[in-house]
């Protein structure tokens, strides 16, 4: 074990893309995850809203950029092994899912199932219109 300070997230691990969480700066709640790439890093840095990398269309997704629900970046925190990156955000916008939800995690995992226990905020086929 190295006592060495972490000089930034190391992108060598998970083949250039590493986990993302964000998370409400004022409440604590966990609003989602998602992957970033070191150029989607960069830019969050510099700009100060949240860009990730999207595996499905292949490119950076600067959050809100459909939506206008974007998150602000108050505090960017690394773990100790500098492969998870957790942002701590301002959501504008009310809700931080692309399925309508202000969370991604609105799915409880009880004894009877999964149960819903978010409420719905926008109508995604409303608000991504393709």
């Amino acid at each position: 074990m190295s006592d060495k300070p972490i000089s930034g997230p190391d992108f060598a691990k998970g083949d250039g893309l590493l986990p993302a969480i964000a998370q409400d700066a004022a409440t604590g709640e966990v609003l989602m995850m998602a992957y970033m790439n070191a150029e989607s890093y960069a830019e969050t840095l510099s700009t100060g809203r949240a860009v990730y990398f999207s595996r499905s269309r292949n490119k950076l997704w600067r959050k809100g950029e459909e939506s206008g629900n974007v998150q602000q970046v108050e505090s960017v925190w690394l773990d100790c092994d500098a492969d998870t990156i957790l942002l701590k955000v301002r959501q504008i916008g009310d809700a931080a899912c692309h399925t309508g939800y202000r969370s991604c995690f609105f799915s409880k995992v009880t004894p009877q199932g999964v149960e819903t226990v978010g409420v719905k905020i926008f109508d995604p086929k409303e608000v991504y219109k393709k």
